[in-house]
């Protein structure tokens, strides 16, 4: 047995060879720091380093859930992703289903094209853009409502506008890049299905509701899974470069709150505390949301 599993490892070596490089990135910066997590449990000090800093035990995270500060962050951070998660998910799939009905190839291709486009773009690009767009002095959304006769509104600034617009960008962002996965799982859909859904007279939208979205459930049901930690794990870049100061109470995420612990007052070990925590908390999600699967349904991650 052990033999015939090495003599298959060989006869597949230049297939190793070629994931060599995914597994030594990953070991690299993904598994190796993890070895930095000890700091959430120390005062860590930078000239005594891990080996010399004293350990706290818990303290961190006492600080962490007593702060004034944390319920607000926290708050923010569940909200704006569940808004991401709600809208952001729901949308790759619609485009995927809206660009399979188009029979138009030049139009397929270049829909395609567009939405995809700005997931090759940085947030920095993007936020700029989108800060211009809606400038209350130069924005085209701005001069459509003086035209109107409204007033210019500086939506970055506006706290009841800012959480919008987190979202929507988002979606902008992600829904062409991510609605690949849906069209490569409408594809190996059995065209026979539609045939014989043609003979049988059922319209273009029963197909969609009948066959296209039955036969991508188990793809959808896997990817909701995989998505379920994002509600605690929030988008740094994008946050960062559209945060100002009045819309802090509105837009201060737990990213964005580490950043300023860790970084900006040198508070390595309370950031570290925080990072521990959101990533507990997204374990649990997932492995919650594939439990509820795995009752509902065989298509699960595990």
């Amino acid at each position: 047995m052990k033999s015939s599993l090495i003599k298959r490892y060989v006869a597949h070596k230049y297939f190793f060879i070629m994931l060599l490089p995914v597994l030594v990135y990953y070991g690299i910066f993904h598994y190796g720091p993890m070895y930095g997590v000890v700091i959430a449990f120390q005062d860590y000090q930078f000239l005594k380093g891990i080996g010399g800093s004293p350990w706290v035990g818990f303290d961190n995270f006492r600080e962490l859930f007593g702060g004034l500060y944390f319920g607000t962050v926290l708050r923010n951070t569940l909200i704006i992703n569940f808004y991401k998660l709600l809208f952001g998910f729901t949308a790759p799939i619609l485009l995927a289903v809206l660009i399979n009905e188009v029979s138009v190839k030049w139009f397929k291709k270049t829909v395609q094209t567009i939405s995809y486009l700005p997931h090759f773009l940085s947030w920095v690009v993007l936020s700029g853009m989108v800060i211009e767009i809606l400038s209350p002095s130069r924005g085209p959304v701005n001069m459509v409502l003086s035209l109107l006769g409204m007033e210019p509104i500086f939506f970055i600034t506006e706290p009841g506008w800012f959480r919008s617009i987190l979202v929507s960008t988002d979606i902008w962002r992600s829904v062409g890049f991510s609605s690949i996965i849906y069209l490569a799982a409408i594809a190996g859909i059995n065209p026979e299905m539609y045939e014989a859904s043609e003979v049988d007279g059922i319209s273009r939208l029963q197909k969609i509701f009948y066959i296209t979205i039955p036969s991508i459930a188990p793809v959808i049901v896997i990817m909701l899974i995989l998505n379920s930690g994002s509600i605690i794990n929030d988008d740094f870049e994008q946050v960062f470069n559209l945060l100002n100061a009045k819309v802090m109470e509105v837009g201060d995420v737990l990213s964005t709150y580490t950043y300023s612990e860790g970084l900006l007052k040198m508070n390595y070990s309370y950031a570290a505390a925080v990072g521990l925590f959101k990533n507990v908390v997204a374990l649990v999600l997932v492995l919650t949301a594939n439990y509820l699967a795995s009752r509902i349904s065989d298509d699960t991650i595990f």
